[in-house]
Formats: C-alpha cells, structure tokens, sequence
C-alpha cells in the first residue's frame, strides 16, 4: 500500500481493501491486449458499445432482420447491392458447374477402351437426366439452373436447403429430384418456447434455429415448415417436418444444407451483403438525393406575381395557357415544378430559390471511396463490382486475379456441398438400376469413392489479353506445369477431350475436301498471276 492507502486503512480498512482490489484489476486488465483493442481506459475506445454471445445470440436470433433487409436490397433498396450478388452469382456458378467424370480407372482395373466407354456412358445418362426439368421436383428448372437459383439463394439469404426425395415419374429413367427449400422455413416448432431454445432441450433433442444436433454436437435433422413463415396467404394448416439429414436404413442423403461458416458450433448462415447492409442503405439513400437535387435544379419554372385583385392562381403551360381543370375552387392552389412552367401567385405571395449547385462534383469520388470500401467487405474489388477498367493492364488483371481467388473457393464449396453429393446419389441410383456398370460399388466404400470421383468445370476467368494469355498457357504446358485439360478449362471453360474430337472430325472433313491443315479453302486460294505480255504480244519470258 502506498501512504494514501495506509492512511485511510486507519480509518476504514474495507475501503482500503477495495482501493487495493480495484489497483490490482487495472494492473490485470491493463496488460497484454488490454493497453491497445480491449483497453478500457483509453478515451478513444470508452466510447465503443459493444457485446458478444455465442452464435445463436449473435446469428440465429438476429437472422430474420439479416434476411430481409438483404432481400431489400436485392430487390431494389441499393441497386449496387444487386449488382454484387449478381456479380458473384455469374462467375462462381455462371451457366452452371459442368460434370468430368474422373474415376480412378488404375484402381478399378479398367484398361483405356473400358474407361473410355464407361466415361461416355455415365456422361451420357449424366446428361439425359440434368439437361432436362424432369431432375427438379417442381419440374421447372435443370440442374444448371438449379445450382444458380440455389447459389443465389445462399448469399441472400445466409443458407438454403435440398431436399433429395425419390420421385417417380412417367418417361423418366431416374426417380432422384432436387426440392430447393428458403432459408426462412427452417427454424423451431411453435412448441418449443424461448426459454428451451436458449437454455435447455426438448425432449432430449437440441434444436436451435430449426437444426438439431445430437449430444456429440452432430447435426442429424431439420426442421421444416410445411409453408413460408413470411406468407399471409395459405390454404394449408402450419405444421412442421422433421428430416433427417441421412435415412436410418439406406444411409443415402435426405438434405443439403448450403453455407458458409464463419464460427465453429455455428447452425445458420449469414447472408453475405449482413457487415455491409448499413452502408449499401445510406449510400442508396445519398444517391437518391443527388438524384433528387439534380432533376429539381434542372427544372426550369417562372412564377409570375399579381399585383392587386386575386389573380387565378393556377399553373400555366408553357403554351401560356391555364390548366383548366375540374378542382374544387374551395381548394388551396397546388403549386409544381416543371419543365418550362410557369405559375401563378396570390398578391402579396414571392417567391425564393435555393440553388442546389448540382451536379455535385464530388458525388462520384465519395461514392467510389465508399464502393472500395464495400467491395473490400464482399472480396470483390471495385473495378469488378461496377464494371469499370480505366486502370492499366496489370492493374486490372492484378483485380481479377484477387477476385478469382475468392470466386474459385466460393466454387470449391459449391462442388463440395452441393454438386457431388447430388452426383454421388444420382450414380447410386444409376448402378441400382442397371444402367452404369459399377462392379462392387455397393461393397466397398473405397470402390464406391473410386467410381464415383469427377471434376466440375465452371466458367473460365475470361482474359484482357487472350494472345498474351493463350502464350503463356502454351508455355506452361511445353514445361509440364500444367496439362491441356486445365488449360482449356481455365481458358474458356471447354473440354480438351471433346475438342480433341472435334478438331479430328473437322480435320477428317478438310481432307476430304481436298484442304490440307493449315491451307485455305480452294475459294480463298490465289490464283496464280496470269503471265505478263510484251508490248509486241509476246509472253514473257521467266527469270
């Protein structure tokens, strides 16, 4: 104790023992981090309101505000916001993740001519069964346009649902559909109270945010609400589903849940545009008042003041004509801006004007700084997210570049979470049937794996420079650091195999035409310079 503190411990030794309590707290807090981000001394930091919890206080409870005011700003509330998702949406999944069939033939047993043939078949049925709606049970969409409708969903909304129900239908060889389920219709039974979803369990069972886990922390069931929680029109009485995530019998997947996980225990996503929806709103609002300000200060609108008895105060075309109408004279005068109008005014009535000084010069460096920001929040950089490339070369491909990192592992997930368990359950299906011939894929897990191992193919990156760009594939294939088949993916999204093929056929359909590779057609060939005649009439003779 110092000499205050033993001066005082005369007199009151509680009060002395709280000083010495309190000294030595500041003594703990103010250590390590607590002198810099958790300090709560520093003036620049006491004023910060700030609180945690665990994922369920921090995400679940607050995710139906998250949704819809992310769903608003899709559809209209900052057209930038839109833009973004969008933006994501075309390059992550674009006109939809392509199946390569890459089974390890080696470990299977299969020579080139059975891989070959086995590798046709399953992109054959593959195609039959994705090209067509029949693969969606509400018979709408393929299976392309699924995994856009499902992507776009996800960063929506934080998360979606797919459902895996066995559907038979006339003229279809399979009976496996995909059932895409909202976000919102997830979530607790009315029969559990908040007091359970918080603190404790209903019959044993732990469900939070209509996801229930089992006591290992293991999710095995879903929660579904028969109708949209948001809808206020419905023939059918509010009820709920539970799905288990895997059917206790066959093992086969019941649903996909989509998304993306940012704590571990976390149940629910968070829709992508949530650290970002405050600035989009504000910044959709400043822009309409720049708007605004700037259509009012293009109006140009005369008011014309009446001196003596009443005048007929209404508002005159730009003709000079009145606006005769049918209005109450009882009525107060509506006065308008317009386009070359001119109003009348009551004796006595002036008239004063504010110039807006519009356009505003730094309207576009503040919301080019604020956009920087945001994109820097969605890992989309600017130039991408309003499609704008002023800058150099390497200043543009270094954006894409930063850009496809991100969308190749959004890209990753997709395939993990969504295209190949779908795949997976598909050529179950198919094998089950006859109609790919999979030898000891029901016995062996690790024959099952082996069949049933592909590659997704999504849209290429796309090129600023396509002859430097094409170069430098040539050159990373001629030193092995890469293969034909990646490069074409990475190029235009193609398939090198297939194009193989067709370069064949067409270099077949050449050579029966009498063209040689290389040469062009007999009706774009030169025709040879007839021989040059002297002035008597005589042919020249050859040097």
């Amino acid at each position: 104790m110092n000499v205050v503190d033993r001066m005082i411990a005369a007199f009151s030794p509680k009060t002395a023992l709280k000083r010495s309590v309190a000294r030595k707290q500041l003594e703990i807090l103010n250590s390590g981090y607590g002198n810099h981000g958790a300090s709560r001394l520093k003036k620049s930091l006491q004023g910060w309101n700030f609180a945690g919890g665990s994922p369920l206080e921090d995400i679940v409870f607050n995710l139906d505000v998250l949704r819809q005011r992310s769903r608003d700003l899709y559809m209209g509330g900052a057209s930038l916001s839109t833009g973004g998702l969008k933006t994501i949406r075309t390059n992550v999944v674009g006109t939809g993740l392509r199946l390569k069939p890459a089974f390890d033939a080696e470990f299977l047993g299969l020579d080139d001519q059975q891989a070959a043939n086995l590798k046709r078949t399953i992109e054959r049925e593959w195609e039959m069964w994705a090209e067509t709606p029949d693969c969606d049970a509400m018979r709408m969409d393929n299976f392309y346009q699924l995994q856009q409708l499902a992507f776009l969903s996800m960063l929506m909304s934080g998360d979606v649902f797919a459902l895996l129900p066995m559907k038979p239908r006339k003229n279809s060889a399979y009976d496996l559909r995909i059932r895409l389920i909202e976000a919102d219709r997830c979530l607790n039974p009315n029969s559990l109270s908040d007091a359970d979803v918080i603190f404790g369990s209903v019959d044993g069972k732990d469900i939070k945010g209509g996801v229930e886990v089992d006591e290992d922390g293991e999710v095995v069931a879903y929660w579904f609400l028969n109708q949209h929680p948001l809808s206020y029109v419905s023939n059918f009485k509010r009820e709920w589903k539970r799905v288990e995530v895997r059917g206790q019998e066959s093992g086969r997947v019941n649903v996909l849940h989509l998304m993306e996980k940012e704590r571990p225990e976390q149940r629910r996503g968070i829709p992508i545009l949530a650290p970002v929806i405050e600035s989009f709103k504000q910044l959709g609002r400043y822009t309409e008042a720049e708007l605004m300000a700037a259509v009012i200060s293009g109006m140009y609108t005369v008011f014309v003041e009446y001196e003596g008895a009443a005048s007929d105060s209404r508002l005159l075309g730009s003709d000079g004509g009145f606006d005769t109408g049918d209005d109450d004279e009882d009525e107060a005068p509506e006065y308008a801006l317009g386009n070359g109008a001119i109003v009348g005014l009551e004796p006595g009535q002036k008239i004063s004007t504010a110039n807006p000084g519009r356009p505003n010069a730094q309207f576009d460096p503040f919301v080019t700084a604020i956009l920087r920001q945001i994109g820097s929040a969605l890992e989309v950089p600017y130039e991408l997210l309003v499609k704008n490339f002023n800058a150099s070369y390497s200043a543009s491909r270094a954006a894409m570049l930063e850009a496809w990192k991100m969308f190749r592992m959004r890209r990753a997930w997709m395939t993990a979470d969504f295209c190949q368990p779908i795949y997976e359950e598909w050529f179950a299906e198919g094998v089950a049937k006859g109609r790919i011939p999979a030898p000891g894929f029901f016995r062996d897990p690790v024959i099952r794996k082996a069949y049933t191992k592909a590659v997704w193919h999504g849209p290429s990156q796309g090129q600023i420079d396509p002859l430097k760009e094409g170069q430098a594939s040539k050159l990373l294939v001629e030193e092995g650091f890469s293969t034909r088949e990646a490069e074409t993916a990475k190029l235009n999204g193609g398939d090198y195999e297939m194009n193989v093929r067709q370069l064949s056929r067409e270099q077949k359909l050449r050579q029966e035409g009498g063209i040689e590779i290389g040469q062009p057609a007999p009706e774009q060939q030169q025709q040879p310079e007839a021989p040059a005649l002297l002035e008597d009439g005589d042919l020249a003779e050859e040097q």
